[in-house]
């Protein structure tokens, strides 16, 4: 099989400030996998979880050493790639891109949808949330109108966390709450910036406001402290940065109730798709998320949306030069392209 690839850079229509920092564009690799004249697309988004920063030029330069020895093999052999990435260290988001595009090309081969790969539905009822970042209570009101105008979704997820301490938190969340139809619901994710004396604090206060749940209020580094504060939290505790794979997982069971998987994260839709029976297997719930990818990463992720309980799969939908065209929000859920494989297209102006 021959793996080319290309860089492209993804600019926000809005910035998205989170604990760690703010983001407005980002550069991802397009890679292709060609054999038998069919071509499978995948893509490996830079991403950072404060601890882990990996990056395009991380993803060209491994690309360069993996290439002659993936090039012999079929797109058939999963099992032996999986294995050549493995001892070769590849980075996980490079993994992704190479897995989701061997099974873009195995749908195309055999002229199916990657879902039905698997057997599953097609159109999930799995709601869609649209992310709402750190900023003055104005402007993330500014964000959350913009967003109601764009997306058919009543599930809003809020980023706190803020640098400025848990007041401001609260004076945020306030605002958006006390200014929106009484039909929205909100999600919050702190991306690791509270204490334990604040999570404690902000998931009495959150329950109070008939939140969902409360995604990775804790540090990396802090998972011990969840047990205190599975405890005591009025709210389903979710995981992100503290879960990466299936190894994580049965450590972190017993004090959480949920896990953010992302491709990017964990390595691809294999991983993901044992992640989910893993998760399923120790009672927990799932819910799908991303960094910045385009359409065609997410909408990759959303093959497996039947079989999850939350889909955080927006950032496609704050591109405003997104290259592909893929899943998009359809009553309040993501619509699967038709097409064989990952049904995505590419745009004309796509690199």
């Amino acid at each position: 099989m021959h793996i080319t690839a290309t860089s492209y850079h993804l600019t926000k229509q809005f910035a998205l400030t989170i604990s760690r920092g703010t983001h407005s564009r980002n550069e991802n690799l397009w890679v292709r996998l060609g054999d038998e004249g069919i071509e499978g697309w995948g893509e490996a988004a830079e991403f950072s979880t404060g601890q882990v920063v990996q990056t395009t030029s991380q993803y060209q330069s491994h690309l360069q050493r993996l290439i002659p020895v993936l090039d012999p093999l079929s797109p058939w052999d999963q099992q032996r790639i999986h294995e050549v990435l493995t001892e070769q260290g590849t980075p996980s988001a490079l993994r992704a891109a190479i897995d989701m595009a061997l099974y873009d090309w195995r749908g195309k081969k055999l002229g199916v949808p990657v879902w039905q790969l698997w057997g599953l539905k097609p159109h999930p009822q799995t709601p869609l949330s649209v992310t709402v970042g750190l900023n003055t209570p104005e402007r993330a009101q500014e964000r959350l109108e913009a967003w109601l105008n764009q997306v058919p979704t009543p599930w809003i997820k809020v980023k706190l966390g803020s640098p400025a301490g848990i007041r401001a938190d609260q004076i945020l969340f306030s605002t958006l709450q006390d200014n929106s139809p009484p039909h929205l619901r909100f999600l919050v994710d702190a991306n690791g910036g509270w204490s334990l004396a604040d999570a404690l604090e902000m998931a009495e206060w959150l329950g109070e406001r008939q939140v969902v749940y409360l995604e990775q209020p804790l540090a990396v580094g802090q998972e011990a402290d969840l047990k205190i504060l599975k405890k005591w939290s009025p709210l389903p505790l979710f995981v992100d940065e503290s879960c990466w794979s299936r190894s994580d997982m049965g450590r972190l069971a017993a004090n959480i109730d949920g896990i953010n998987i992302k491709l990017m994260k964990c390595g691809g839709l294999t991983e993901a798709l044992a992640m989910i029976a893993t998760a399923r297997a120790l009672g927990l719930q799932v819910m799908l998320g991303c960094y910045s990818e385009s359409s065609l990463a997410n909408t990759a992720a959303a093959q497996l949306s039947s079989l999850v309980d939350y889909l955080d799969l927006d950032s496609h939908l704050n591109l405003s030069n997104d290259p592909f065209e893929g899943a998009m929000p359809e009553a309040g859920t993501l619509k699967l392209p038709v097409g064989w494989g990952l049904g995505v297209q590419k745009k004309v102006a796509a690199p």
